[in-house]
């Protein structure tokens, strides 16, 4: 075989339509390298901020941007403080930049968190540099209804963060700096992965998705504790840590598996399954059953049931949005401490004012400024 290799390759070069076709294939694999190269490097500088190549915005209005939350005042309460992350990255001729903007629901999951626990700290964290209209453009041309309405709460925060500075003296500080991350083809995604251990690991308290509503008070359920979102997987969009001692063994348990562990094809590797691998080692089960009814197995990490947190799986999104389901929603949640509404699967669903529905219920009553700064539809 091995001699028939030159009789082979003559051939080939003989063949004219072979020759193009092989040259075609050369170049859509170096355009393809060069595409995602360049999209890498696009996204990974929408976190940049004070490194070489961040940009100014390029707004028409005055802005100024938000505060530096490992330098502004007040700094979060170690424990007693409720987060919430932004990852996204908004880009417009060629520049990288994060005008401060909020959905409805993203206002209604943090005006809940801050009304039902007055005495936490409430911080919602963009990742990277983000802008906010300053207080002599904040009129009828450029209003900021909801921003607003959050900020009326004395218990809110709005802060930047800089991946880097904000990795810094973790364990995970090293291994930001190779850029896996940024190869992620799950990138925002992951980013918020990475933030919520990060988060948790620096100041402990209490870590929340984007798309739930608060219904009960929080502040005194006692720390380290998540929810099981399945009989085969934990969920990591309400987790609680304490900020010493066993809850900060976890939050380092679960940095060091994130970073061992992580997977830029998997969406859900490095979030959920973070937790629940590291709760196999605590509670040394897979069972998340036995993690439930038996307390003393984990330590002192609580494994809440679905009914806490997680009440209407993620199949059945739709039940949060239609009238006919309003009864049933409410009684399935009627123990929940939180909602989580699927915004992954339910955000392109409008919600007209004054709906049937239990989203607009939960929202009428758990963040009545946010709803009704959103107009005509939440």
């Amino acid at each position: 075989m091995l001699l028939r290799l030159p009789l082979l390759a003559a051939r080939f070069l003989h063949n004219g339509r072979l020759r193009v076709l092989f040259v075609a294939l050369i170049l859509m694999l170096i355009g393809g390298i060069a595409i995602t190269y360049n999209w890498q490097n696009d996204y990974h500088r929408c976190f940049m901020d004070g490194h070489p190549g961040a940009t100014q915005p390029p707004f028409s209005v005055e802005v100024e941007p938000l505060e530096d939350v490992l330098q502004a005042e007040p700094k979060p309460s170690p424990g007693r403080s409720i987060f919430f992350h932004e990852t996204s990255c908004h880009q417009s001729e060629n520049r990288h930049y994060k005008l401060l903007e909020l959905t409805a629901r993203q206002a209604c999951a943090i005006e809940s968190a801050a009304l039902h626990n007055p005495n936490f700290q409430v911080f919602v964290l963009f990742a990277g540099p983000t802008y906010r209209i300053s207080t002599d453009d904040r009129n009828m041309s450029h209003p900021q209804s909801l921003v607003e309405a959050i900020l009326s709460y004395r218990n809110v925060h709005l802060r930047r963060l800089n991946l880097w500075s904000y990795a810094t003296g973790t364990p995970i500080e090293e291994w930001l700096k190779d850029g896996r991350l940024f190869r992620s083809s799950y990138l925002f995604s992951h980013i918020s992965d990475f933030l919520r251990y990060l988060t948790l690991y620096r100041y402990g308290g209490l870590y929340l998705d984007m798309d739930v509503v608060v219904l009960r008070n929080m502040e005194e359920v006692p720390p380290n504790y998540t929810g099981a979102e399945s009989n085969t997987h934990l969920a990591a969009g309400v987790m609680s840590l304490a900020p010493t001692g066993f809850g900060h063994e976890i939050a380092e348990s679960c940095l060091r598996d994130f970073q061992q562990n992580f997977d830029g094809k998997d969406w859900g590797n490095n979030g959920p399954g973070v937790i629940t691998r590291v709760a196999h080692k605590i509670c040394a089960t897979k069972d998340i059953a036995v993690m439930q009814d038996d307390p003393k197995r984990c330590l002192g990490f609580k494994v809440f049931g679905r009914g806490a947190f997680y009440a209407v799986p993620w199949k059945q999104w739709r039940d949060f949005f239609e009238p006919e389901k309003l009864e049933k929603t409410m009684a399935l949640t009627k123990d929940s401490y939180i909602v989580h509404v699927w915004n992954k699967h339910s955000n392109k669903l409008p919600i007209k004012h004054g709906s049937n529905s239990a989203y607009a219920k939960y929202a009428e009553k758990n963040c009545p400024r946010a709803y009704k700064a959103a107009g005509e539809y939440f």
